[in-house]
C-alpha cells in the first residue's frame, strides 16, 4: 500500500522539493502546508499516514501543531525534519507526540528510509538523538526504556568487559548477553559498542 504523506515547512522551495523527492520515490504526497494552523486543518481533511513536520514555522510552532494533529488523528505518525538539533527542541517535539526526529542535513536516502520506517511504526532519529530521548524516557519511567537487565549489561560493556566476561559475571549464556547488547543498540539506534560506551558515560552509568 502506498504511504500517504503531508509535508509542512514555511520555506516554499524546501517544501516543494521534499514533496517532489518523496513523490519520485513512490510516496503519495497528499498535501503540503506552510504553517502550523493550516497543517492541522489540512491533516484533518487528508488524514495522511505520515506528517513530515518542520518546527520553525514562522509565527507558528511546529510543536503546537504536532500536539493538535496527534490529539485528533492518533493513527497519523509525525516525523520532524528540522534544522535544529537542540536537545530541548527534540524533547519538546517527542513530548508533543512526534514519532521521530531528523535534522535537515540528512540525505535524501536517509529521509526516504525514515519516512518509510515511521509509517511502519518505528521511532526514527538522527544518530545521537535516540539516546537523548531514551535517557529522558528512563528518567520519567515512560514507554521507551531499557530493561533492568539491559542496563546492567550496558554498564558492564561500558567498563570494557567482553560478552563472555559479562556472561560469567551475570550467570547468563553468551547468546543471551549478545541478545541484550543488540536490543540495547536497536533501542538507542546506535551502531557499535564504542557508541554504547559513550552513551553510558553521558548517562552516568559508569559512575558506580
Amino acid at each position: 500500500m502506498t504511504v500517504t504523506v503531508m509535508v509542512v515547512d514555511d520555506h516554499p522551495m524546501w517544501r516543494e522539493g521534499v514533496a517532489r523527492d518523496l513523490g519520485e520515490r513512490g510516496f503519495q504526497v497528499v498535501a503540503t502546508a506552510p504553517d502550523g494552523p493550516s497543517s492541522v486543518r489540512i491533516a484533518l481533511a487528508t488524514r495522511p499516514a505520515v506528517v513530515l513536520m518542520d518546527l520553525n514555522l514562522g509565527a507558528s510552532s511546529g510543536v503546537t501543531a504536532i500536539g493538535s494533529i496527534r490529539a485528533q488523528l492518533p493513527d497519523t505518525r509525525i516525523l520532524v525534519l528540522s534544522a535544529s538539533g537542540e536537545h530541548q527542541d527534540v524533547l519538546a517535539a517527542v513530548a508533543a507526540g512526534a514519532s521521530g526526529y531528523l535534522v535537515k542535513s540528512a540525505s535524501a536516502e536517509e529521509l526516504v528510509e525514515a519516512v518509510r520506517r515511521t509509517a511502519a511504526g518505528d521511532a526514527v532519529f538522527t544518530p545521537g538523538l535516540a539516546g537523548l530521548v531514551l535517557g529522558e524516557s528512563n528518567r520519567k519511567d515512560s514507554g521507551l526504556r531499557l530493561t533492568d537487565r539491559e542496563t546492567e549489561v550496558l554498564r558492564l560493556v561500558a567498563k570494557g568487559m567482553t560478552a563472555k566476561q559479562i556472561a560469567d559475571r551475570l550467570v547468563l549464556s553468551h547468546r543471551t548477553v549478545e541478545s541484550h547488547v543488540q536490543s540495547t543498540l536497536r533501542k538507542l539506534q546506535l551502531h557499535n559498542r564504542v557508541e554504547l560506551t559513550r552513551y553510558a558515560v553521558e548517562q552516568g552509568l559508569t559512575d558506580d
